[in-house]
């Protein structure tokens, strides 16, 4: 009755005559106001989490969860004839992030919180985020993403720096977000944004002028860094976000009358991939000038900061030009200058130097030679790390290595995307998995219960439902609800193969068009971006949406196959798609995916896993047992060997008739006529010529696979049984345990 009353007295009015857009704003003040109500978290000793990203997603169901009224709010606005889920709709999901790596620092930042343990996110304010994907004439364009409203849940603060480049000074603005722990206090999400920030000079699509840093700085997340131009706009943000990370840290440090020689006492910065890199020497600029001496202020850098390592892609291992640093913030290049000598004092191997015989400089080897602590983030890609891709640095710093498996906030991914299962758990476990979801495994215990499993699959069903509902009204498409759902939602990459599930949709295709019905209908959901300049990733989503078409237009194969690439996924698509997914996708070319967090996600929410045997995929069946997923392809040792032996030649493999057949196909006229000869013909003579990610090393072993999986699909009793071992074995994915590690063993906040 009180929240009743509460919420009736901030309407003005009986909730049930109230509009959704009223309820919405009412719900937004009551949440900022038992925020408000709340203790921040304050310990002596305080992380800084430095992201470029942060997919923080909606946030109103998130701090419902987390501040305890989810559930009875829910009943509430139901018993007056009100939807939570179509409320929400209202809410613009903030624009901060694109992928793993961003919607990975939003679950720290939510389990640092819940844990009770003072840390802040250090991030950019992008007013219009990557970008809002709109698809014409089956292609993907880019429109910006207007995501901030005078409603958003940004607060704007009195703090500001200004922050040196070599032709201007500028003056950054503070805007916090907070960040509600589960059940406990408050730490926040602090972004940096410039005051002269101009809107308006993005005129059609994304483009703008690079050049013009005073409007443009924080307009866009990984603006294209195809030219030089765009390349120095990254330089100048990733400086932007760093200097103002560390003169926060410092403000904040004087503020607590802390000796700043003694900075890693009260302070540890993780450093999120290599965009805040520039954080280590910007910090100790800072400190010589208050009066430290550089000798002394490298030590100090290097026992506050951390650095996570998130790939191994060349890409994300960023080197920048001498000359572009030099153009952007030419000092500190005296400082990386001072730090590669003392590296090069130290060690004369050329692949461990900071700046290299092309005057490129190194971000990650600044990042191991001046932190403390270097962790992958899945067991598989940290032991690649030290044996592989970053060896030489093993064999330098082998105390500095260690492991931290990603996580998810499986509050969020039950809770409130999967309400209906989140419930039924209750009823069967009690609720003790809220806070320790080691206690999902539970279920173990309804293994062998025909109720309890075909409970699960009722659940599972009515998400279909739900979701077949959600994207008819978003994609105009229809979807029959006894198919098999099969769901590859991701950052669109050629290492993470979509290309290669494509070629099975052909294969699948082909074979009805011969007459080989399958058993069941099968309907493959795919979604995510292309990086605007990444024009083989475009092609990809090319081709899925003329398959779409081609099969939507034969009413043969129509009745049998389905594809759906959805438009402008995100994590609010995500919360619809991952609850209803049966056959989880995680298809990456062994060694290269670091660790997904999707994977987590969908074994949380009763799919079955089908991968190869690549980052978190290999800790997801040690959890549930070689019978409880589905895998194929060759190892990541043997893809590192055709790696190094440079043995891997796609046109061999191409010239297989039953791979040739599918790779022809793409552009076969009956395709062509949905789409762009020279589009798909680019694609094909990518995959013929060049196929650095090897999508034809593993394609029949993955067609033979997904064929299994679906024999196996049609044993209910079986699958069922799979669905429940994989919901009880997820708890060792929260990111509350990833941050207990992170924790212990690096942070030590807790001193």
């Amino acid at each position: 009755m009180q929240l009743e009353k509460t919420l009736t007295n901030l309407l003005g009015k009986e909730i049930k005559d109230a509009t959704n857009f009223e309820i919405y704003l009412a719900l937004q003040k009551l949440v900022k106001e038992m925020v408000n109500s709340k203790p921040d978290i304050k310990k002596d000793k305080k992380l800084y989490y430095i992201s470029a990203e942060f997919l923080i997603g909606k946030l109103l169901s998130n701090n419902l969860i987390n501040l305890g009224i989810y559930k009875d709010l829910r009943g509430l606005l139901e018993n007056n004839g009100k939807s939570l889920a179509e409320i929400e709709e209202i809410e613009n999901e903030p624009s901060l992030g694109n992928g793993g790596l961003g919607r990975l620092a939003a679950c720290f930042l939510d389990s640092i919180a819940t844990l009770g343990l003072n840390g802040d996110g250090v991030g950019l304010n992008y007013h219009f985020g990557l970008f809002k994907q709109e698809y014409k004439n089956n292609k993907q364009y880019e429109e910006k993403n207007d995501w901030i409203t005078p409603n958003s849940w940004l607060k704007p603060t009195d703090i500001s720096f200004e922050v040196p480049f070599k032709d201007l000074t500028v003056k950054s603005k503070l805007y916090d977000i907070d960040i509600v722990g589960y059940k406990n206090g408050v730490n926040s999400l602090r972004l940096f944004d410039i005051e002269t920030i101009d809107e308006s000079v993005v005129k059609k699509g994304i483009d703008f002028d690079q050049t013009n840093i005073e409007k443009v700085l924080t307009l866009f997340l990984y603006p294209d860094d195809s030219t030089k131009e765009g390349q120095l706009l990254r330089i100048y943000q990733q400086y932007f976000m760093v200097s103002n990370a560390a003169q926060l840290i410092i403000l904040e440090e004087k503020q607590k009358g802390h000796n700043l020689r003694k900075l890693h006492k009260h302070v540890a910065i993780q450093i999120n991939d290599t965009h805040p890199t520039l954080v280590i020497p910007e910090l100790i600029r800072l400190l010589s000038k208050e009066g430290i001496e550089m000798k002394e202020s490298i030590k100090i850098v290097t026992k506050t900061c951390a650095y996570t390592n998130h790939t191994i892609l060349s890409e994300a291992l960023e080197k920048w030009p001498y000359e572009y640093l030099e153009q952007v913030c030419p000092h500190l290049m005296p400082i990386i200058e001072a730090l590669d000598a003392v590296v090069n004092s130290k060690h004369k191997k050329e692949n461990v130097q900071i700046i290299d015989e092309d005057r490129k400089v190194h971000m990650a080897r600044i990042d191991m030679h001046y932190s403390h602590s270097i962790n992958g983030v899945a067991a598989l890609h940290t032991e690649i790390l030290k044996n592989s891709e970053l060896k030489p640095f093993y064999k330098l710093y082998p105390e500095k290595f260690n492991n931290k498996t990603n996580g998810i906030t499986f509050r969020r991914w039950l809770m409130h995307a999967n309400y209906d299962l989140a419930q039924w758990l209750d009823s069967m476990i009690g609720t003790g998995w809220h806070d320790n979801a080691n206690e999902l495994q539970k279920l173990l215990y309804f293994h062998n219960d025909y109720n309890a499993l075909e409970a699960i699959d009722i659940i599972k069903q009515n998400n279909k439902k739900k979701l077949i509902t959600y994207i008819k009204e978003r994609e105009n498409v229809d979807i029959d609800p006894n198919s098999i759902f099969c769901i590859q939602i991701k950052r669109m990459h050629e290492y993470k193969r979509q290309q290669m599930n494509a070629l099975y949709v052909i294969y699948k295709y082909l074979e009805i068009k011969n007459g080989n019905i399958p058993v069941r209908p099968i309907t493959c959901i795919f979604g995510g971006k292309a990086a605007p300049a990444y024009t083989t990733a475009k092609n990809v989503i090319h081709l899925l949406k003329c398959l779409q078409d081609l099969i939507e237009n034969d009413p043969v194969v129509s009745k049998h196959l389905k594809v759906v690439m959805v438009t402008n996924y995100n994590v609010s698509y995500a919360e619809k798609l991952i609850p209803a997914c049966e056959v989880s996708e995680q298809i990456s070319l062994a060694s290269k995916e670091a660790s997904g967090t999707g994977n987590m996600k969908f074994m949380l929410n009763g799919a079955i896993t089908l991968g190869t045997i690549d980052g978190a995929n290999v800790e997801i069946r040690e959890q549930v047992g070689d019978e409880n997923i589905f895998t194929f392809g060759e190892s990541s040792n043997q893809v590192i060997n055709h790696y190094n032996n440079h043995d891997y030649v796609a046109k061999h493999y191409y010239e297989k008739a039953n791979i040739k057949r599918l790779v022809d196909f793409i552009t076969d006229p009956s395709l062509v006529k949905y789409g762009d000869l020279k589009a798909l013909t680019d694609l094909q003579n990518e995959l013929i010529n060049k196929d650095w990610f090897m999508t034809f090393l593993d394609l029949e072993a993955y067609i033979n696979t997904k064929e299994y999986v679906f024999s196996r699909y049609e044993d209910r009793l079986s699958w069922r049984k799979m669905m429940c071992v994989n919901i009880a074995k997820a708890g060792f994915f929260s990111s509350d345990r990833t941050i207990l590690d992170y924790n212990k063993e690096i942070w030590n906040l807790d001193e």
